[in-house]
């Protein structure tokens, strides 16, 4: 198990409110469906990111209902809903679908360790 320093967290926490401030997410108003594209990922995808606080290159994304297991993929990551139409992306723990699931919010960024999680859902 990798130990992270406060620094890094703080610096994670730090970039989260930037972003939040470049994007609206600290606005007031529900969530909307994205209807542009944001740092690579198109509207209408849920999108990973390549490892790294400072990362801007997609490495995974998907626009076609599924569920996907995911390989390869570790580390701190950001994590992106930019789908329309209130769909839904789901990170799970299991393959397949399985395991415990968290849904991840359209149009906000999540900073995420994705090393437990194995697969992704994306739903109507």
């Amino acid at each position: 198990m990798s130990r992270i320093s406060i620094r890094t967290k703080l610096a994670a926490l730090a970039a989260t409110g930037v972003l939040a401030l470049g994007t609206g997410v600290l606005a007031a108003a529900p969530a909307q469906a994205s209807d542009h594209t944001v740092d690579g990922c198109r509207s209408g995808f849920a999108c990973i990111y390549t490892e790294g606080l400072g990362s801007h290159t997609v490495e995974w994304a998907r626009d076609v209902a599924g569920t996907y297991n995911l390989s390869n993929m570790n580390h701190e990551r950001w994590v992106l809903n930019n789908q329309t139409g209130n769909w839904k992306f789901r990170l799970c723990t299991g393959y397949n679908g399985t395991g415990s699931c968290e849904y991840m919010p359209i149009d906000r960024w999540q900073w995420r360790d994705i090393t437990p999680i194995n697969s992704v859902i994306v739903s109507p």
